[in-house]
This record gives structure tokens, sequence and C-alpha cells, in this order.
């Protein structure tokens, strides 16, 4: 069975310890050169084009399928169109990698940020950054600052709501393990049973058939399907950010990714020198401000 060069370094890193560990036992002098040597190629990791990623010379980037607008565009995220295609190859570029070095990988959702080993360099997809998913896997800095927001059927009930108040009495849906399902449950606290979808388009179809009251999703998603996927619904309102931190969208990485610090600063200056920024106002400019749900 072929290795990934991850893979292939780990199994012969364990191999030399357990020889030098049979040979020496605890001897202070190998330990303190295994060290220096460890030291030395921490700071290679981050040479440009030559990372340890899955695949030599590639890197690999997930994204769940569908992939939805704006995040992506035609259902295609290879294609570089769409906010997240255009920073997941803006970040590649900054890496070292160019289009063609990327292989895009579909991962659904949950499965992104569940605990064990990944197949992907880094994943996309609209990620929430939080304490608990740190547990399982590693984030990069933040490239996108989000809020959630409510849909509901023009002329409904719901669609009148003008304070989470208004909102608990309401059967309210989202996709499950998303922070829009979050604030539901934290937040709004309804006292219906809300209602959990494997997928966003699950959540619309509930909502047009009038099996939920309202849908709750990240900002531009909302802008996207009021204007484009289900016309005669509306945003009812967005929710404050809970803490004293924005809410934002993270590249997930393998916990103890040996990519972490290097994707991290290809993020950071991204956002330094306004490069994010230009593309979430090519892609995002729809997500203007909407009511604040307080």
């Amino acid at each position: 069975m072929h290795l990934a060069p991850r893979a292939l370094h780990r199994a012969v890193a364990a191999t030399t310890i357990a020889l030098l560990a049979t040979a020496v036992g605890c001897a202070p002098q190998p330990e303190d050169k295994a060290s220096d040597n460890a030291s030395t190629t921490t700071g290679t990791t981050c040479a440009k084009g030559k990372l340890a990623t899955e695949t030599s010379g590639k890197l690999t980037i997930a994204t769940d399928e569908p992939a939805y607008e704006p995040w992506f565009k035609d259902d295609k995220p290879a294609n570089g169109e769409g906010f997240e295609s255009a920073v997941a190859y803006a970040v590649a570029k900054q890496l070292g990698y160019d289009k063609s070095a990327v292989v895009w990988q579909s991962v659904p959702f949950n499965k992104a940020f569940a605990p064990g080993e990944k197949t992907f360099d880094f994943d996309i997809n609209q990620v929430s950054i939080s304490a608990e998913r740190k547990k399982a896997v590693d984030f990069s800095s933040g490239y996108y600052d989000v809020r959630q927001a409510v849909i509901a059927l023009k002329g409904s009930k719901a669609a009148k709501a003008t304070s989470i108040a208004d909102l608990k009495g309401l059967k309210l849906g989202a996709q499950v393990g998303t922070t829009s399902l979050d604030y539901i449950t934290d937040v709004v606290k309804p006292t219906q049973q809300e209602a959990v979808y494997a997928k966003n388009d699950q959540a619309k179809s509930a909502l047009k058939n009038g099996q939920v009251d309202a849908i709750v999703v990240d900002l531009p998603t909302a802008f996207y399907i009021t204007a484009a996927e289900v016309t005669n619904a509306k945003i009812v309102g967005q929710f404050e950010n809970q803490g004293g931190t924005p809410e934002q969208f993270g590249l997930v990485l393998d916990k103890g990714s040996a990519l972490t610090s290097c994707v991290t600063d290809a993020v950071d200056a991204l956002r330094t020198d306004g490069t994010l920024a230009k593309i979430e106002k090519q892609w995002l400019s729809d997500a203007v401000d909407a009511p604040v749900l307080k």
C-alpha cells in the first residue's frame, strides 16, 4: 500500500525511535540530537510548495457536496469562483501551490471536524471556530467574520418577528452540527423542538413546504437563498455575536497538523495585505446589514 508522505514520515520516525530506544535506552546525548533535528525540520516546514502534504507536490483541499453559493459557484469548487473557492486558491498560492497543484476532495460537513485522522490538508466549508471543535481538529486563524440570520416566508407570523422573544414559540430548523443550530438551542431556546436537517437543501425544502416556520443560516447564505432560491422568503434579522469575539470561519486541519502554523500564516498574510477584503467584496457584497434580533 502506498503511504502518503505524512504517514510514511510518521512510520519511519516511529521505527527510528524504537531502534534508538533498544540500542541506547534513555541516554541524554541521542535525545539532545533528536531535539536539534526536530527543531531544524520545524524551521523548514513552511517552505513554499514543499510542505508535508497528503500528496507530495499537491495541496488537497476538502469541502462538502453540494457546494453552495455564494461560497462556491455552480457547485464546482475547482473553478475558483465563489468566496471560499477564491480564498482556498489564495491560500494555496500563498503556500506556494498554483491552481494545477490543488486537488479537491468531497467531505461531509460534520465529518470535516469529527475526531480522527484526515485525508485532506485543509477543509474550507463555513466551519466556525469553537473551543469544542478544537478538541478534535486544528483551525487556522479566521478568514471570515460571520453572523447567523433567520429566514421566513413573506407574510408569515415568523416574518414579523423583531426580537428573539418573538421566535421562541416558532418551529425553527437548521443543519446538523452548525453554529446556526447552536443559536436556535442556546440563544432562542424555543418552546418547540427544533428541526434538524442533514443538509441546508432539506432545511430550505422544509421552509417552502411549511414544515418549519423559519430556518437559521449564516447571513451571506441567507441573502443568496432569499434572492435566488426561495424568493418568497425574507431575512427576518440577524443575531448579535455571542461573547466578546466575533464568530469566525476557519480552515480545518488534522489535530496537531504540521501545516497548521503555515496555513495560519497564509491566512494572516491575506488579511493583512487586503486580499481577503477584496475577495469578500467581490463575492459577498450582497451580504449587507440586516435588522439585529435582540
